[in-house]
């Protein structure tokens, strides 16, 4: 691993335009390499990505199949895999590059803190139950990114071609005891809590991750999670 590492940014899109602007800014000042693998838009996202100079990957839809496209079109010594819709705080990059050039960190991965771009009480209360299950339980969400070394990507297979649970299965292979969780913020979009309610939203996230690790093939957990 060089003592000067490169990053990679990989952003899965899909009709992204509202957001991906700020997501972009966000990483931007780092000098890495951004890729767009995008499953279909047919908005502005290409467009957005294009004025930015980011290189586009075109891919079917689905994002384990684009994070996985992504990836595999990344140059970097390291990659960093985040949505779309989330950005992360200015001081995202000492920590990442200090986690990045530590050379016992060449086999583990890191995630960001996760928060909501919403200034609710049920907000702070996902945070909270997100930072329970990221550190007693080790697993974050994959809109908490992931920061990995190529090397250890590959070796564990990288992303799997999943229609859901792919963060899943890939934090599965990495395991708890490999993963740190870095103090700067990924902020994420609260949309999704918003319209499938504070409650309701994360019932079904769990009752789907259970299903899952009971067996129930992905296939049949995207209809149940939509």
């Amino acid at each position: 691993m060089s003592l000067h590492p490169t990053l990679s940014v990989v952003i899965p899109t899909l009709n992204a335009e509202t957001a991906l602007a700020d997501t972009i800014q966000s990483v931007q000042g780092f000098s890495a390499e951004i890729i767009i693998a995008d499953g279909g838009s047919t908005d502005e996202t290409i467009a957005i990505a294009e004025k930015f100079g980011a290189k586009i990957v075109k891919s079917e839809k689905g994002r384990g199949r684009q994070l996985r496209a992504g990836g595999r079109a990344a140059s970097g010594d390291w990659l960093l895999f985040l949505h779309a819709d989330t950005r992360l705080s200015e001081d995202w990059d000492g920590e990442a590059w200090s986690f990045m050039t530590d050379p016992r960190n060449t086999t583990r991965a890191a995630v960001f803190t996760y928060r909501l771009d919403d200034p609710t009480p049920p907000a702070r209360r996902v945070e909270r139950l997100v930072a329970w299950r990221t550190r007693f339980l080790g697993l974050p969400f994959g809109d908490q990114g992931l920061l990995i070394s190529r090397a250890f990507y590959y070796s564990l297979g990288g992303f799997r071609d999943m229609p859901l649970m792919e963060d899943i299965e890939i934090i599965r292979q990495i395991g708890r005891r490999r993963l740190a969780v870095l103090k700067p913020f990924a902020l994420t979009s609260a949309d999704k809590y918003q319209r499938g309610g504070w409650w309701a939203r994360p019932v079904r996230n769990v009752c789907c991750q259970m299903l899952y690790f009971l067996g129930m093939p992905p296939s049949v957990l995207v209809l149940l999670y939509r």
